[in-house]
């Protein structure tokens, strides 16, 4: 769990701060020291109110484990570890209805009034987004106003529901990084805001995209996307607006890049039994003709023995429409060779594993008239944004 050491440490003060066999500066000081943590991880999230609770509630989000993962997007779960986890929520509704002045008399320190209240300087904070830090505070003060261990675990395991749990819950957007365990799902935690109405024109195609989108969060039957046409032309954004626009509704994407493509597997491993609908995306998707990676590409597409899981699709974008350069030298072995030269199909037939591809072509001169005053409302409604935001924060 992380910031375990910090609640190891509090759950010891909470039960030795009386106890004279320890020295009273002692706990002081490891008391001084959690505190300072708190006010850290406050400043590193954007966090407010009462600290303590906000971390408990921190801790609660994050916890992966049989419950929590399988009450996410689904709700509450029948069986033998709901007794498991009302003895667990027990705990931390004690740990909630702890009164820290009572550590602080003990120890001979008002310090703690500090993190009951606290306000901070910065209230972005680094990690969460405002919305992700707002749902923590709300369930913190939820946490606090129930009546019993029964009511408290009813109000987290809603909360698993609305929002899910863990990074997967608290996050969108992710990239792999390679360690010597394997492949590990970090979040990205700074993400493009673009919304689908900001991509003006392509309505034929965004409404291909919408539409395959749309199945695959709804459960329903969904393929693979390919995204290609001219740079420029607002595939990348699109993909991008896709997850803004379904994220409530379960949706995360994970960005892959081509030299990680032998890590597919393990994290396809890693999220396959998850209550979410996940894009593995990969920008840009092209291959030279002595690069072999698209071979773990169509592996992953195709499947082997295990069925394909039902909530992962792959997007790409790419300028080029068949994916791998056929060069001079591929077109000579095939008119030297009775058959069709089984590697050239191979690289060729890539694309058909993407069951929808998509064109984004540039706009030739009748469309871009047609676009143009579309483009002056969206640019005008952006300044106005951006000017309102201007005022309210500079108080004008």
């Amino acid at each position: 769990m992380e910031h375990e050491d910090l609640l190891r440490d509090m759950t010891f003060l909470i039960d030795n701060a009386d106890n004279d066999y320890y020295n009273k500066e002692d706990l002081k000081s490891l008391l001084f020291e959690n505190l300072n943590e708190l006010i850290e991880l406050a400043a590193n999230y954007g966090f407010e109110g009462n600290l303590w609770h906000t971390f408990l509630t921190f801790l609660l989000a994050n916890s992966e484990n049989a419950y929590s993962t399988a009450c996410e997007v689904v709700g509450e779960v029948e069986g033998s570890v709901n007794k498991a986890a009302l003895h667990d929520f027990q705990i931390f509704k004690e740990l909630f209805e702890y009164d820290l002045k009572e550590m602080g008399e003990k120890l001979g320190t008002d310090s703690l009034e500090l993190i009951e209240d606290y306000h901070p300087v910065n209230a972005k904070g680094h990690v969460f987004n405002k919305r992700i830090r707002d749902r923590i505070c709300d369930l913190s003060k939820a946490l606090a106003q129930t009546d019993d261990a029964e009511e408290f675990k009813t109000t987290v395991t809603q909360f698993y529901k609305e929002f899910g749990v863990g990074t997967f819950g608290l996050h969108k957007a992710f990239r792999i990084e390679h360690t010597e365990e394997g492949a590990q799902i970090v979040p990205i935690t700074k993400i493009a805001h673009v919304h689908l109405d900001d991509l003006v024109g392509y309505d034929i195609a965004k409404k291909k995209l919408i539409d395959n989108t749309e199945a695959f969060v709804k459960g329903k039957k969904a393929n693979n996307c390919l995204l290609f046409g001219d740079a420029g032309t607002g595939k990348s954004s699109s993909i991008k607006a896709i997850l803004n626009q379904y994220y409530d509704q379960g949706l995360r994407m994970i960005e892959v890049y081509k030299h990680q493509f032998k890590d597919l597997n393990d994290v396809i491993a890693q999220i396959k039994n998850r209550n979410y609908k996940f894009i593995i995306y990969m920008d840009d998707l092209s291959f030279e003709e002595f690069e072999i990676e698209y071979k773990y590409l169509k592996a992953v597409i195709e499947g082997g023995l295990e069925k394909k899981p039902d909530n992962i699709l792959i997007y790409a974008t790419s300028n080029r429409r068949h994916l791998v350069r056929e060069t001079f030298k591929d077109k000579a072995d095939r008119d030297e060779e009775l058959h069709t030269n089984d590697t050239v199909q191979e690289k060729l037939s890539l694309v058909a594993r993407f069951g929808v591809t998509i064109y984004f072509g540039k706009p030739d001169k009748k469309n871009s008239r047609r676009l143009s005053p579309r483009l002056q409302i969206v640019t005008v409604s952006r300044w106005k944004r951006k000017s309102f935001f201007w005022r309210q924060t500079n108080g004008n």
